[in-house]
């Protein structure tokens, strides 16, 4: 039986005051919990157009979707200098019998806006150059932040969605025989 010397390691850099004591990493269970993946009984093709509708529903724009995966965004400002960005990404993976494993992750992002003052250099003959400002500012947003959304709800929502949009793609049971 080979020892398990990794197993101690962590633990002896969190009581000694290591950088590892700190780090959000610490946080990751990687426990058996739901929240970012759900079977649904569908091919993934199937699944992933769901995701898309879902996706395009709430007003995201797709930037890209194939029958494996599925990204959207949404901006929000929620006060005049702050702008914020929701990134989803969905990948729909084959399960043994066929259908559909949804993974799906949500990025937020916030933006500041950030002014810079302009100045010009004039260059005159003997003196050189002079640096005048003139009344300008360069604005641009600069990301300050980037989370993933990690809220239970906000998945739970997301699925139960896309779960009536799976729905909706069945074909309709034909209760009629065919007439022969």
């Amino acid at each position: 039986m080979r020892p398990l010397h990794g197993v101690f390691l962590l633990p002896l850099l969190v009581a000694c005051g290591g950088k590892a004591a700190n780090s959000t990493l610490l946080h990751e269970s990687f426990n058996s919990g739901d929240t970012y993946a759900r079977n649904v009984d569908v091919a993934p093709a199937r699944a992933c157009e769901a995701a898309r509708r879902v996706l395009l529903g709430q007003g995201y724009a797709i930037s890209s979707a194939d029958a494996a995966q599925v990204e959207g965004s949404k901006n929000f400002q929620p006060k005049d200098e702050v702008h914020e960005q929701l990134v989803l990404r969905v990948s729909c993976a084959a399960r043994g019998d066929g259908n559909a494993q949804v993974f799906v992750s949500a990025v937020q992002d916030r933006y500041a806006l950030k002014k810079s003052p302009t100045s010009a250099s004039v260059g005159v003959g003997a003196l050189g150059s002079v640096s005048l400002p003139f009344g300008s500012n360069d604005d641009s947003l600069v990301r300050v932040a980037s989370s993933t959304v990690q809220d239970a709800l906000f998945y739970r929502n997301f699925f139960e969605r896309l779960q009536q949009y799976v729905e909706q793609m069945r074909p309709a049971p034909t209760d009629a025989a065919p007439v022969r």
